[in-house]
């Protein structure tokens, strides 16, 4: 498999017979990972990838620099407010993002630290063991900028953590760290960041030295629990690129370049 094409993403393995992926979205700013036109379609697309290539056994995902992931970059943002086009051609990236993780069927680890948000959290959370630090800053940003939690929460949130959680979450646009991710059962599992990474590893090398039959038929078998949401999460994702063709995103792109709350 050429991993080569890949831009956005430096790709490694490691572990025994290299049968570990290591996924790290780059910071390209510097700062954080951001998905713009082309990490966005990137990162759908790996796990196709993951999926079809023989030598793999687990994959990791993790982020560079500052923090797991940033969100969207505003460009990519501003252009799918404004342009019908790439509107159309982003929602199906973020249709295959999840669908292609649900599917994919190596088992993935990710290691979040810092902020996580966007289509990077869209991966942390849909990964079959996630992994925060304590203090990593996990936040779904959509009603902030005025459109509705599509990605992923719908699918996964009211699973993993309750209802009641995720409408507090979702709606109000609140942070949560990664200890009380855990406590709510959001994440698998929080530590201190100085065990983040040899967490994730030892938990990818018990995976790739499993029987890979018995690991990957269990995760398909539960992943029917999310495959069951799937008409869910198709409305959630439609009415949230609705909401890119709508007044409210103008705002709420507007409010985070100057640095200020929204006024919807």
């Amino acid at each position: 498999m050429d991993y080569t094409r890949y831009q956005t993403l430096n790709i490694s393995r490691r572990g025994v017979n290299d049968a570990v992926l290591d996924i790290q979205m780059r910071a390209l700013n510097g700062k954080l990972p951001t998905s713009g036109h082309e990490g966005h379609w990137e990162l759908s697309q790996i796990w196709r990838d993951v999926g079809a290539d023989d030598s793999v056994r687990c994959a990791v995902l993790r982020g560079e620099g500052l923090g797991f992931s940033g969100g969207g970059d505003l460009a990519l943002v501003q252009d799918m407010a404004s342009d019908f086009e790439v509107r159309a051609r982003v929602w199906k990236e973020a249709r295959d993002l999840v669908y292609n993780l649900i599917n994919c069927d190596k088992p993935i680890v990710s290691a979040m630290h810092g902020p996580a948000v966007g289509a990077g959290l869209v991966a942390g959370l849909l990964a079959d063991i996630s992994i925060a630090t304590k203090t990593a800053r996990i936040v779904d940003g959509h009603t902030r900028l005025g459109v509705a939690a599509g990605d992923h929460a719908a699918i996964v949130w009211p699973l993993l953590c309750s209802m009641a959680k995720a409408k507090y979450y979702l709606l109000l646009c609140e942070p949560i760290s990664g200890e009380e991710a855990e406590r709510i059962g959001l994440v698998s599992l929080a530590v201190d960041e100085a065990e983040l990474l040899p967490k994730a590893y030892e938990i990818a090398d018990r995976l790739a030295s499993g029987s890979q039959t018995a690991i990957r038929w269990t995760k398909y078998a539960l992943n029917n629990w999310l495959r069951q949401a799937g008409p869910t999460f198709d409305t959630s994702l439609a009415l949230e690129f609705m909401g890119f063709g709508g007044p409210d995103v103008h705002e709420g792109v507007a409010s985070l370049r100057e640095k200020r709350a929204p006024r919807f």
